[in-house]
């Protein structure tokens, strides 16, 4: 027992050290958890070391990508669906089935199906992986794509999987596979948002926030475990309560229980980042002793995994080229759309008819013309958003060589079923994929985004940040200013009014996309500490 404690503080004393150091050399600390693993496995200090995958997928990805969903804003994310549902839905089953053909003429007597099933293993990007990149000077809407896409392409990874591995007893339905995917992507959302908006109505009722804290950790697992339970995908529940969270917490807790969530799960995910890099690396032992028993070349089967991570390279650069085109095509025919749209704006603020092939066969009622004025606000500022945030080649090179595998990886290989043919060379060559994919690409993608972008993204265009802050200033000034002061109330319940109403304001504004999502979430950040800050002291009372 005193042997498993002293491992456990020295995996959390090697995760804190490598956090701190590995960044002042230059270096993501993922690499040097992964190098640490791997000597750490090398080396006689821990022999045997083998991970549960099922820790992997149902323990620790669910509240990492909950925890990632939740710091996503979901304005950007609604921009970039499309984007991300391509990437996370068609590059995905694409690599497998090409990755399916590449490993049945490779390994001898393997067949497609079971190609398939290791290519499927193989295409997904991993969400802890691709974490490396959000310290390097990416233009932010290139890293929400990439963030997006590792939130959701792990349930179509996993469902291929399954379906190859049934196909391998029984005959294979297209129809079926569609059918099994339809359903487990319905159910994960339904449940991940009840869960989500139900997390938030139980959590406003507790004033302790140290309990509320306690209770969010709980929450990707309640959306999880049911998801799994009905035969869905509970990483993808996970994340859609994430994103419901992080999309409504603003307007349902209190500014001290969001801090107090945000500073512990930032404990929890570089934790669990950790551990997660760490058993990668450990596990090396494991896999290598089961490739010798079954007497395989490990200089072959090394071979077959740096083929495969360069075909699933090129079929990405196939599938982002186009994808490039179709988003910039997309801002072209926003531009030119753009003043209609503006002049349907104009007259509706007037109060003029505005032409809308819903409202214009009846008088439009009040909440009918809301509505079509927020469509409107928000339409506009997504043909903004395309327009200054264009992606064009360089962003497009990152996207290729940032979508790295990870842990996912490794923990779906290890899934396997006992009778699949050559499973020790297929776990070995998903976890020698993975393990080139972090080196090679994760110890490269910071260098090629600093060379591909000498400025970084927070002080690219500085001018016009520089505007869009004052303007949020003038935001905040106009609701301050619309916020009357009753009779008989102090200083400090006005004060808190104040404050109460230029968050309504900043949040109106985020939900309509009017400003950048960060600049945004530092003003709602002054916000609460200010609000904080006057709880705490007592603030004026006369």
């Amino acid at each position: 027992m005193l042997e498993v404690v002293a491992v456990l503080v020295l995996a959390l004393v090697v995760i804190a050290a490598a956090a701190v150091l590995a960044p002042r050399a230059g270096v993501a600390a993922p690499l040097v958890l992964v190098l640490v693993g791997i000597a750490v496995a090398v080396a006689p200090v821990l022999e045997g070391v083998q991970v549960d995958p099922e820790w992997i997928l149902q323990g620790l990805l669910p509240p990492l990508l909950y925890s990632s969903a939740v710091s996503m804003p979901a304005m950007n994310f609604r921009r970039e669906f499309r984007a991300i549902s391509g990437l996370s839905v068609l590059l995905v089953v694409a690599s497998a089935l090409v990755l399916g053909a590449l490993f049945s003429r490779l390994v001898p007597d393997l067949g497609f199906v079971w190609g398939v099933a290791l290519g499927a293993i193989i295409s997904p990007t991993d969400a802890v992986a691709t974490s490396i990149i959000k310290g390097t000077g990416l233009p932010r809407r290139a890293l929400v794509i990439l963030d997006g896409e590792s939130l959701l392409n792990d349930a179509t990874a996993l469902v291929l999987l399954r379906t190859a591995v049934v196909a391998t007893a029984a005959a294979f339905s297209f129809w079926d596979a569609l059918g099994t995917f339809a359903y487990a992507i319905a159910v994960a959302v339904v449940i991940g948002f009840v869960v989500g908006r139900g997390n938030l109505a139980v959590r406003r009722r507790v004033e302790d926030a140290t309990v509320n804290t306690i209770l969010s950790f709980t929450v990707p697992f309640a959306a999880a475990v049911p998801a799994e339970l009905l035969g869905s995908s509970g990483l993808v529940a996970a994340v859609v309560a994430g994103l419901i969270t992080g999309s409504r917490a603003p307007r349902a807790l209190p500014p001290s229980h969001r801090m107090s969530d945000a500073q512990n799960w930032a404990t929890v995910e570089l934790v669990l980042e950790g551990v997660v890099f760490l058993g990668m690396g450990l596990q090396l032992a494991t896999v290598l002793d089961e490739v010798r028993r079954e007497h395989t070349g490990l200089g072959p089967a090394v071979g077959i995994a740096a083929c495969a991570l360069a075909v699933t390279l090129l079929v990405r650069a196939a599938y982002v080229a186009p994808l490039l085109w179709a988003l910039r095509r997309r801002a072209s025919h926003g531009q030119a759309l753009q003043p209609r749209i503006a002049e349907a704006g104009e007259r509706l603020e007037a109060g003029e008819p505005v032409r809308s092939r819903r409202l214009r066969r009846r008088e439009p009622t009040e909440r009918e013309l809301a509505r079509f004025a927020t469509r409107v606000r928000r339409a506009l500022a997504d043909i903004d958003y395309l327009i200054s945030q264009p992606l064009g080649a360089r962003e497009g090179v990152v996207v290729v060589w940032a979508g790295m595998r990870g842990a996912v990886t490794v923990a779906a290989a290890q899934t396997l079923p006992a009778d699949a043919p050559h499973r020790p060379l297929l776990v070995f060559v998903a976890f020698t994929v993975a393990t080139l994919s972090l080196l090679v690409q994760g110890g490269t993608v910071g260098p090629l985004v600093s060379r591909l972008f000498p400025t970084r993204a927070d002080e690219r265009d500085a001018r016009e940040q520089d505007t869009e802050r004052q303007e949020i200033v003038a935001l905040m000034r106009e609701a301050a200013q619309g916020t009357a002061r009753p009779d008989g109330t102090s200083k400090k319940e006005h004060y808190l009014a104040v404050l109460e109403a230029q968050r309504e304001a900043l949040l109106d504004a985020r939900d309509d996309g009017t400003f950048d999502a960060d600049a945004l979430s530092a003003a709602l950040r002054n916000v609460d500490a200010a609000q904080i800050t006057l709880e705490l002291r007592g603030g004026p009372t006369g």
